[in-house]
């Protein structure tokens, strides 16, 4: 197998990826791990493959898709994968997805019964790739003597901490928002917001990343994501909409952009002069709480303990009712938007643990916004970061203020 030049600064090991899950199926006894979810095609195809497909990894060997049939000769031509690794499937009689994969399994693989690990769960945006209800009565239905076990933590396992050429992938992918909200900024000053809409503001935002290198607004909830005004207060911004933006608004822009399947994701606010004393209050407000926990994230730390610390320091300085108690999301590959630390409780199955300990070179997004309905503003901080042993490294670089622009 051979999946890129080792001298690239964002080659990545696909064969130690896919030994790496062996491994953890040995462990658990799996014949053949199915893998659905955007993710996991991500972190083992290396390409884009957002139609639905189907991955089977066996316990020796290489892995084999079964991608949509118009999609095999573009990821062909992308990836590492060979003819005999990617096998379309066309939807037909005879040719249905579970039939084809099925028929893998058993006459490629030489399989008539085992044990087959496979992704189920719930996620925080709908395209995370689950297998369906539906889907997972087809696969029972055609291999009758396999017993089916839900194992997408496998994967989660061994993409957790972030090797080398990913995360460089990343600090491109971040470096080329920053063009994105350069451009933004360049836009609305000296009096270019007038009769700018934020559907608009996204777009200039995405040219400019996409002139930077930028392949997909990756997003889910409106690609990105442009809040003004008393939008802004609403703790959300997805997604932008033909809104003008008016003198004494607050502005939030959320760019995304995605450099070979890794995903810059950063926002940066703004003030549209005339504000107020109030609106600059609660900014000044929201900069200090981000400094604060950007501060104190490193390997060892939880997100329980940041939100904790959060928390306390926003009741001292008087400000509590306006933060969302949260300070991250998880990050990764494309599709890969997981694990929110927003709560002190107990974990949430498939979402949060605010008990997790953060390791070197382990990537989430800095997330915190504060909300201030009543003043019709609010702000939003996202910013990759890689853990690291005694602080974090922001990906993005641009300044973290929140200008009053004419």
């Amino acid at each position: 197998m051979t999946t890129s030049v080792q001298n690239d600064p964002y080659w990545v090991d696909i064969p130690k990826r896919i030994r790496d899950i062996q491994a953890l199926m040995g462990e658990r006894g799996l014949d053949v791990y199915l893998g659905t979810r955007i993710r996991t095609m991500s972190f083992i195809v290396d390409a884009f493959v957002p139609w639905r497909s189907f991955l089977v990894i066996p316990a020796e060997g290489d892995p084999c898709l079964f991608p949509f049939f118009i999609d095999s000769a573009r990821i062909l031509s992308e990836t590492w994968m060979d003819e005999d690794h990617v096998r379309g499937y066309l939807g037909a009689g005879g040719a249905e997805q579970a039939e084809v994969t099925a028929a893998y399994i058993m006459d490629e693989l030489g399989l008539s019964k085992g044990r087959i690990g496979y992704e189920t769960g719930m996620a925080t945006y709908t395209a995370e790739g689950w297998l369906t209800h539906y889907e997972y009565l087809r696969f029972t239905s055609e291999l009758p003597n396999f017993e089916f076990i839900n194992s997408h933590d496998i994967v989660d396992k061994v993409s957790l901490i972030k090797d080398g050429g990913t995360i460089n992938r990343f600090r491109e992918a971040s470096r080329i928002v920053d063009e994105g909200h350069k451009a933004a900024r360049a836009a609305i000053e000296n009096g270019g917001w007038k009769g700018m809409t934020e559907t608009e503001l996204g777009g200039i935002a995405a040219l400019a990343m996409r002139r930077a290198g930028s392949v997909s607004e990756w997003n889910f909830a409106g690609l990105n994501e442009i809040s003004s005004g008393w939008r802004t207060g609403l703790g959300a911004c997805t997604p932008p909409t033909t809104k003008e933006f008016q003198a004494g608004d607050a502005l939030m822009f959320d760019l995304h952009a995605m450099f070979k399947l890794t995903l810059g994701d950063h926002s940066h606010n703004f003030l549209l002069k005339p504000t107020t004393d109030r609106k600059r209050w609660h900014a000044d407000n929201f900069l200090g709480s981000v400094q604060f926990v950007a501060d104190r994230y490193k390997a060892g730390a939880t997100p329980g303990s940041l939100i904790t610390e959060l928390t306390d320091f926003a009741e001292e300085q008087g400000f509590s009712d306006y933060i969302v108690p949260g300070v991250e999301h998880g990050i990764g590959l494309f599709g890969d938007e997981w694990r929110v630390g927003a709560s002190t409780d107990v974990p949430i199955p498939y979402w949060t643990d605010p008990d997790h300990v953060y390791q070197e070179n382990e990537m989430v997004i800095l997330a915190m916004q504060y909300a201030a309905p009543e003043d019709e503003c609010g702000f939003r901080c996202e910013n990759p970061i890689v853990i690291q042993k005694d602080g974090c490294e922001l990906t993005s670089k641009y300044p973290l203020t929140i200008e009053e622009i004419e």
